[in-house]
């Protein structure tokens, strides 16, 4: 038995091409794919409509991420766009517009995903944790918390959400976090996904891919989308993200989110001054900004500034 489990797309074309014909080539005999299809990068709705054309033809399965909800939140929300709450969400809300005639599709997306083998055992797919979809499971989490956040507990669980690959043991179960496919956050700008296999007398086997894939593409998609343009302040942090493998809007978040929701600086400031950081330095530049257009310039010059 061969499971491919791919999660964390956020809308990155290129590497779910790459992905894709990965799998292709290795013939599993299951494809699940755990949540964050959409949101958080420029293509959601070509990236959902990919995966829903292979849950048709090739049967795959889809597990509901926490940017899924995202989305569904943004198609309930009724505020302002003049509201902190809308701006601090801006990426969001573009994604949605992107995909709203999906929302009912993806309101019904399931939590989780279980494949289970001919001795019983079970591989369980889950975006976070069996807590939450957006409970992530890291290196440093210490097996007391690991049992809670996994039980009752599989032979093997399967997990993304946090954009950092692993395989680790707790008891008897292997716990695999597969990374991302669209924006790998632990230094590796290639893409990774898990691939599982189960033979008899051995029981499950786990092992992460890591693959490149057309880094230049991604970078325009993120311009002639609209993505930089329109979707706010924090798509700019996004495209860093992506250059650099490493998170920024928790960066962002911890610094100024209170006081963006309170009024007291504004998103285009916020992320000015994340953005001024010395070690993002050797990542700011083309398309469509530079270091110069995000300190020096006023929000309206050059297309993909701050908006």
């Amino acid at each position: 038995m061969k499971i491919a489990v791919i999660s964390d797309i956020h809308g990155n074309m290129p590497a779910l091409e790459i992905v894709t014909a990965d799998i292709e080539k290795w013939q599993p005999d299951q494809v699940i794919v755990d949540g964050d299809i959409v949101n958080r990068g420029p293509l959601s709705r070509a990236s959902l409509e990919w995966v829903l054309a292979k849950q048709a033809s090739d049967n795959w399965q889809i597990v509901k991420g926490n940017h899924e909800d995202y989305v569904l939140e943004c198609a309930a929300a009724n505020g302002s766009k003049l509201d902190a709450q809308y701006q601090v969400r801006q990426f969001a809300h573009w994604a949605y517009e992107q995909v709203a005639e999906y929302v009912p599709i993806i309101a019904n997306l399931p939590e989780q995903y279980s494949v289970f083998a001919p001795d019983g055992s079970e591989l369980r797919v889950v975006h976070g944790s069996m807590r939450d979809n957006r409970d992530g499971i890291y290196p440093q989490t210490s097996d007391r918390e690991l049992r809670e956040q996994i039980a009752p507990a599989p032979k093997l669980f399967v997990t993304g959400h946090t954009h950092r690959p692993l395989i680790r043991h707790v008891d008897a179960t292997t716990v695999v976090n597969i990374g991302s496919v669209g924006a790998s956050f632990d230094g590796n700008r290639e893409l990774s996904y898990g691939r599982f296999t189960w033979q008899a007398g051995t029981g499950w086997a786990a092992n992460i891919v890591r693959l490149p894939y057309d880094f230049d593409r991604v970078e325009q998609d993120y311009e002639t989308s609209g993505f930089l343009a329109e979707a706010g302040p924090l798509a700019q942090l996004m495209l860093v993200e992506l250059r650099r493998a490493g998170g920024l809007v928790y960066r962002w978040a911890s610094r100024h989110q209170e006081a963006v929701l309170a009024g007291e600086i504004s998103m285009v400031e916020s992320v000015r001054a994340v953005l001024q950081d010395e070690d993002l330095r050797p990542y700011l530049g083309a398309p469509g900004w530079s270091l110069a257009t995000v300190i020096n310039s006023a929000p309206e010059n050059g297309r993909g500034g701050l908006q």
